[in-house]
């Protein structure tokens, strides 16, 4: 997504630089990077592996002239591909803001898929932008936990009782090869975390009551489909989120380095036979 106001990097990962001072906050993703997931290897591996099957030849010739390069490059593939596939999500993001807005985008013939499947999406449930849409890409904060990540659509859908208007919070998921039925662990941690923050921060950077939503979901943008996903939000997520930033913050202020101190009786040691 694009780089919200107010979002620093740093070498610990996104923080947030808080509008009314204090402390700065932990980005919702950042500290969701905390948990492990053992998909990344195999998927990292395999990545590698379809470098060499795109060009064996290549690669063979390289094994004998310039191992150390090669090696170098297939470990790094699986960073290239995320660079792609995070850059194509900024696009879109930036994509659907613009759709929602009526404002003028450049031509992008990768991006522009999407934005059908999005405009699709947004005519079949008869979404009229002024009426239904509450905020798109706005920022929320929780102080007291101290974190603060950023909203891609509050919108209201007729999914209640009797076809009652309801809130959701949505985040839109865009991927070039994994199916439209794809939810990952984190995710439902992620939307809770938007879901519970307490402050929405306007455009004048003043505090404001978090929307109260009634009900979150994924939206899957590939580019000849799309899906909803409702996704759980409630407390046990929260919580869970929360014990992530808690395991994030702990590894970001943790030592680099620590001493080693050998006691006396230790194999070696001169004053293991006194001791």
């Amino acid at each position: 997504m694009p780089d919200p106001r107010h979002a620093v990097a740093t070498e610990r990962g996104r923080y947030y630089r808080d509008p009314a001072g204090g402390p700065d906050l932990i980005s919702v993703t950042n500290a969701l990077s905390s948990i492990a997931k053992p998909a990344l290897l195999p998927w990292a591996a395999g990545r590698a592996a379809d470098a060499v099957i795109a060009a064996p030849i290549v690669v063979a010739r390289r094994a004998r002239s310039e191992p150390a390069a090669l090696r170098r490059e297939l470990v790094a593939a699986h960073r290239v591909y995320t660079d792609e596939a995070r850059n194509l999500g900024t696009r879109v993001h930036e994509r659907a803001v613009a759709l929602v807005l009526d404002a003028p985008y450049p031509a992008d013939p990768e991006v522009e898929p999407y934005a059908v499947q999005l405009a699709a999406w947004f005519r079949l449930w008869r979404v009229d932008f002024a009426r239904d849409i509450e905020a798109i890409e706005a920022t929320v904060l929780h102080r007291r936990y101290g974190y603060a990540g950023t909203g891609d659509l509050w919108v209201w859908l007729p999914t209640g009782p009797h076809g009652r208007r309801q809130l959701w919070l949505i985040d839109y998921k865009t991927s070039a090869k994994k199916p439209d039925t794809v939810v990952y662990d984190e995710q439902p941690l992620q939307l809770a975390a938007l879901r519970h923050a307490p402050v929405l921060l306007l455009p004048d950077d003043t505090d404001s009551p978090a929307l109260a939503v009634r009900r979150t979901g994924l939206l899957n943008l590939r580019a000849r489909s799309r899906r909803l996903i409702e996704v759980p939000s409630g407390r046990v997520q929260f919580r869970a989120f929360l014990a992530a930033t808690r395991t994030a913050r702990y590894l970001h202020n943790a030592p680099s380095a620590y001493d080693t101190i050998l006691p006396p009786w230790a194999p070696g040691s001169p004053d293991r036979k006194a001791a």
